[in-house]
């Protein structure tokens, strides 16, 4: 099976991938490719790597989840029980778990998001979005 790249989506391309699906909890499964080097359309932080670029957001982003009742799940390195037969290499899988399509939308359009979203833009070569449903725990 092979994986085109996939840009992380705006807002209205979130908003359209979910359109007449049920509401409630989900589970936001990401897996995420980085580039050698951020690109940063000023120019600056050309020092950094992808996966560097990426990090300096992430705090922010816990808060962002926390803000509308979410939670990060799991970060980590993808490994090939993970993936299992998938081609496409990845670098990294982040599972974020929501209370609602809504809440989601709140958060990637707060201004919060937005002041961060250049730092994923710069070290992202590629992204692949799943939703699932919650996981369990028990």
């Amino acid at each position: 099976m092979n994986v085109t790249n996939a840009v992380f989506p705006g807002p209205e391309q979130i908003a359209a991938f979910f359109t007449g699906e049920e509401d409630g909890p989900f589970v936001m499964v990401n897996l995420l490719r980085f580039k050698p080097h951020a690109e940063y359309a000023d120019g600056s932080d050309s020092d950094l790597t992808g996966r560097e670029a990426y990090a300096r957001y992430g705090a922010a982003v816990q808060a962002c989840l926390a803000s509308v009742g979410g939670k990060s799940v799991f970060a980590g390195a993808v490994t090939e029980l993970m993936l299992g037969q998938m081609d496409e290499p990845w670098d990294m899988v982040a599972l974020a778990q929501y209370p609602s399509r809504a809440a989601m939308m709140t958060m990637v359009q707060s201004p919060e998001y937005q002041a961060i979203e250049k730092h994923r833009v710069a070290g992202l070569e590629g992204q692949l979005n799943i939703r699932t449903k919650p996981l369990s725990t028990g």
